[in-house]
């Protein structure tokens, strides 16, 4: 980087002699008048693409490279030279890239021809003569034009041309590279538009401005100077360029929350255009949250990689799981960094996939992944190919000097508002890089573990600060919430949670995910002592003096859903009353389990007594053994048998049905993984043909029952120690009437395999020609069988917290709290657990993990089911707490502030304060000038319609109600039916309306309602207004 001597980036440079060289600093015209220039080297011990161990890119680093400062030249470079230089290129390339029967390309190669008769290289009048020939093909004086040259020609334009620098958040550097990456590249991109007027650039990622903002402010408010006047545009609209596969529906939101607040706040202006170019595949809940973001166009191409089919189309309607649907251009270029070719233009119309229904392409151009962005030998390539075109007709025209958005506008003018285009419904599946949904099974958990966290700690928080008997002095800890969120997002980059990236990336990721575990929980313990005062978390280290006399254990419940839960309590604190609500002790005495029932959601628990009402909604447990190697898991619902080392039977009880099909057992597999290339991205089809079942050995029973029976079992294979405790408890996994009990896989891995990947799989006796896996804010359904290569493509696909095979009248799930990779192969249904590739980090998942999966067999087809809502629980445990004695009434007064009724279907997964109120002073509700809000986020579960009821409680004051967009924009006002009777505690009710897979954010407007509020009762509309009538 190239520093002026008060610290202000002028421009970045890059050694080498490869396309991305950039190694020219023009000395500014008053430094040559003053014969003095003083200024800063900054160079970095790195190429483009990090210090890679051998010439291959992908290796990992070598910690002990050296560089050296090869040449520092002074010069006064021949400009008609380079000129000459840069028009033969052209001429190259277009004898390269046309057919050879056609007259251009006849013309370039004569006219060249000629030109290596008239150069030579003693004679400087040479160069001019050579320079006056290429005209010939460019047209006379064409060059004088400068930028005007786009201003002739053709009006209308096949491709159109944008500059754009792909900088990786990180990959094969960290994330504080990067953050020098950006401010060497953005700074050449404002040097050249000052040299180039028709040069447009845009960049993603509003995490990388703002490090720009922070780290170079100078060099910021350049690129601000430039936002403004139109030529530098930001686009994207989300935080960083994130992985769309395993993020939760509420982090994606998250991402565009954050994304174009920022661009809003620093610019004035918020994206149009979505923008995830390399992203390795992307879900079909997009289109409706781009929308939903103030963004109507999307950009990608990523699917030009697959493996097995071509993507069929180039511009087309992306259609999400909800039937929301969203421009998309897939450039035909197949590239976001293209060098701006003669071959480049030429791909864009002759790779266009639906040349019928439109005949435009993108040209995004510029070196990228490591940075750079163009080149001056890029804009004067174009300049010369536009100035062909405007003469000839064998190439398509390119122009400049206009963005993304505008590009998109034309097309959406042209197809009818996407009328004639075609459609592509659902998940655009990227048929390749299928590994990185296992790889750095640690980073996989630190995410799924914080996302559940920050939704548990906006919620408490927020019940905290409008809590009635709260201190004054607490106030909604959003800068600390939001400062968590943005390390979130940011390991969300697309090579860093797929596990893509150098082990030093990790080593940053996983402080990150600590930090928001630390300030998580201390948020969390902030917030409980504002809703249980003097309360302390249960744990095996809880000191002993809340635990004795006359203590309460209760849990907070921060799902939506009611729920049984088995806790566990140490027994050697404990106080006699506490102990009389054990039913289980373990074999050493020092813990014990108890029922815990959490009768409504969002709100406390108690533990229950026993006694014989509460026996008869348990299914008790047991285990059976013969002593060495069978061993039976067993209560009133199903039934699980370890034989020989593996899972011979799974049964349900209730209905005597065996699930695994004779012959074939369940358990560990180990198969070989040899990517073709991309170690740490892929897994190739061809590692199914390796399976090796592995045995469970050294079974030994470790509780009894009661209320819960487990085994544990080890499993040792090569280098590697495998511990699994297999639990059953006597509990269903939701209070669904017909609820089976899961079978619960604890696992503690110490994993030193290289190219070696673990699964489990059950087979099972159900057939159906198609899985479904939990995707955000809803579920996709994939094929299990190879009909066509599109079957065969998916192979290993992306799941959240389910994956289930169901046929008419049963079905099987597996759950998952870390894991997101998943298979199902004819009737054989899998879960991903670790890999180990070596590239581009050497020691990829090696070391100790500790994880857990779940067996879930189920009544009814998954549609019928509780899969979903117990996915949902198994990934949220209770916040079990110990209060003191005396404060037990306390929980009369917590009530559930929200209740979703009339609609099974129908999830609430976000409560949290708005985005524009005031954080800082503690909530009054009777301040008229100070705005509360709180905002919530439905989203309907099942892909069905629904009409649900959405109830508030009376101690939150519900002024006004309104649905908004994703960014918190008022659509449209909600209206509210009121109690009349306050006692009931119901407060207010709202109707909400669903299709399948919607999302839907409501904000609520508190404050403290007029006194004659509660006499009126307001029929609900989520549509039209309905004049509101006095009750009789």
């Amino acid at each position: 980087m190239i520093y002026s001597i008060d610290g202000t980036p002028l421009q970045g440079i890059t050694g080498g002699y490869g396309g991305d060289r950039r190694v020219e600093y023009i000395i500014p015209e008053e430094a040559r008048e003053q014969g003095v220039h003083e200024f800063v080297i900054e160079s970095s011990c790195n190429g483009m693409f990090g210090v890679p161990m051998t010439g291959d890119t992908i290796d990992p680093p070598d910690q002990n490279r050296y560089f050296s400062l090869a040449s520092a030249d002074l010069v006064v470079p021949n400009m008609q030279a380079w000129g000459l230089l840069w028009d033969f290129q052209t001429l190259r390339e277009l004898v390269d890239t046309l057919p050879g029967n056609t007259p251009l390309q006849n013309k370039a190669l004569t006219v060249a021809n000629e030109i290596m008769n008239v150069f030579n290289k003693g004679d400087p009048t040479a160069i001019s003569r050579a320079r006056k020939l290429a005209e010939e093909v460019f047209g006379e004086g064409w060059e004088q034009k400068g930028a005007a040259i786009y201003d002739e020609g053709p009006k209308k334009v096949n491709v159109w041309g944008i500059g754009h620098c792909h900088i990786d958040t990180a990959w094969l550097w960290p994330y504080r590279v990067t953050q020098q990456k950006v401010a060497r590249s953005w700074s050449t991109q404002v040097d050249l538009m000052d040299r180039y007027p028709e040069h447009r650039f845009s960049c993603s990622s509003a995490q990388q401005y703002k490090w720009l903002e922070q780290l170079y402010p100078p060099l910021f408010d350049r690129v601000k100077e430039k936002v403004l006047d139109g030529r530098f545009h930001p686009i994207g609209g989300s935080w960083v360029e994130n992985d769309s596969n395993m993020p939760s529906g509420e982090a994606l939101v998250r991402q565009f929350l954050f994304g174009q607040r920022y661009f809003e706040s620093r610019f004035g202006k918020r994206c149009e255009t979505a923008w995830l170019p390399d992203s390795f595949g992307l879900t079909g809940a997009l289109p409706q949250l781009i929308r939903g973001a103030g963004m109507n166009y999307f950009f990608t191409q990523k699917l030009s990689w697959n493996n097995i089919n071509v993507f069929p189309h180039s511009t087309f309607n992306w259609v999400g799981i909800d039937g929301t649907q969203v421009l998309c251009h897939m450039t035909p270029v197949d590239t976001y960094t293209a060098q701006a070719t003669v071959g480049d233009v030429n791909k864009g119309l002759t790779n266009h996939k639906n040349l019928e229904s439109s005949d435009r392409s993108l040209l995004v151009f510029g070196n990228g992944d490591g940075g750079g962005g163009p080149l001056a030998k890029m804009l004067e390539n174009l300049r010369r190919i536009r100035a062909v075109t405007n003469t000839h007709r064998e190439l398509p025209p390119v122009n400049m000097g206009h963005s993304v958005e505008e590009f998109f506008e034309v097309i959406e003018k042209e197809s009818k508002e996407g009328k004639v285009l075609p459609n592509w419904r659902g998940e655009l599946y990227l048929e390749f890089h299928r590994g990185t949904y296992t790889s750095h099974g640690s980073i996989k958990k630190g995410n799924r573990h914080s996302e559940i966290l920050l939704r548990d700690v906006e919620q408490i928080a927020t019940l905290a600060s409008l809590c009635k008997n709260k201190k004054q002095d607490y106030v909604y800890p959003k800068e600390t919430i939001d400062n968590s969120w943005e390390k979130v997002l940011l390991n969300q980059f697309h090579d860093v949670l797929p596990g893509s990236a150098i082990g030093m990336v990790y080593d940053d990721a996983e402080v990150l995910y600590a930090e928001v575990k630390k300030d998580g929980e201390a948020l969390l313990e902030e917030a409980f002592g504002i809703l249980f005062p003097n309360s302390v978390p249960l744990t095996m280290s809880t000191r002993t003096k809340s635990l004795s006399g006359s203590c309460k254990i209760v849990a907070y419940n921060t799902t939506f859903f009611p729920r049984w839960d088995i806790i566990k309590i140490p027994l050697h604190k404990a106080g006699s009353s506490l102990k009389s609500q054990i039913m289980q002790a373990s074999d050493d005495g020092r813990e014990g389990y108890a029922i815990m029932h959490c009768a409504n959601g969002a709100g406390p628990g108690e533990l229950k007594n026993p006694s014989n009402a509460l026996h008869a909604h348990l299914k008790p447990v047991s285990v059976y053994t013969n002593g060495s190697d069978h061993f039976v898991l067993r209560n009133g619902c199903v039934q699980l048998t370890i034989s020989k080392g593996r899972i011979s039977s799974l049964v349900d009880v209730k209905l005597n049905r065996e699930l695994i099909p004779e012959g074939q057992t369940g358990g560990l597999v180990i198969f070989q993984d040899r990517p073709n290339y991309w170690d740490a991205w892929d897994v190739e089809i061809h590692h199914l043909e390796t399976a090796q079942p592995l045995e469970f050995s050294n079974v030994s029973v470790v509780s009894q029952g009661p209320l819960r029976a487990a085994v544990r079992a080890q499993v040792r294979y090569g280098q590697s120690t495998i511990s699994i405790t297999i639990s059953l408890d006597a509990t269903t996994a939701t209070v669904k009437e017909n609820s089976r009990s899961l079978f619960n896989f604890d696992a503690t891995v110490d994993w030193h395999q290289r190219h070696e990947f673990l699964k489990f799989e059950l087979p099972l006796n159900i057939h159906s020609d198609n899985a479904t896996y939990e995707t955000q804010f809803g579920h996709v359904q994939r094929p299990t069988h190879k009909n066509t290569t599109w079957d065969i493509a998916k192979f290993e696909v992306c799941g959240h917290k389910y994956a289930d095979l169901s046929e008419f009248g049963y079905g099987v799930a597996i759950l998952s709290e870390s894991k997101y990779g998943f298979s199902c192969q004819g009737n054989i249904l899998r879960i991903s657990l670790l890999r180990s590739a070596t590239a581009p980090d050497a020691e990829q998942d090696q070391g100790e993990h500790r994880f857990s999966w779940a067996v879930l067999p189920h009544e009814g087809h998954f549609l019928e089911s509780d899969v979903p809502v117990a996915g949902y629980l198994y990934n949220s445990p209770l916040r079990v707490r110990c209060l003191p004695a005396g404060t037990h009434d306390q929980l009369m007064t917590l009530k559930s502030p929200f209740v979703v009724e009339g609609a099974r279907n129908v999830f609430l997964e976000t409560v949290k304060r708005g985005e524009d109120d005031s954080f800082d002073e503690s909530v009054n509700l009777d301040d008229k000038d100070a705005t509360t809000t709180v905002v919530l986020r439905l989203y309907e579960a099942y892909g069905g319609h629904a009409q649900a009821n959405l109830t508030i409680s009376s101690h939150l004051p519900v002024l006004k109600a309104y649905t908004t967009n994703l960014l918190e924009d008022f659509d449209e006002e909600l209206y509210i039916l009121r109690s009349l009777d306050a006692e009931d505690g119901s407060g207010s009710q709202l109707s909400l309306s669903f299709r399948g897979f919607e999302v839907k954010t409501v904000k609520l407007i508190l404050g403290t309602l007029p006194p004659d509020a509660s006499q009126k009762k307001v029929l609900v509309s989520s549509f039209k207004c309905i004049t509101p009538f006095l009750a009789s």
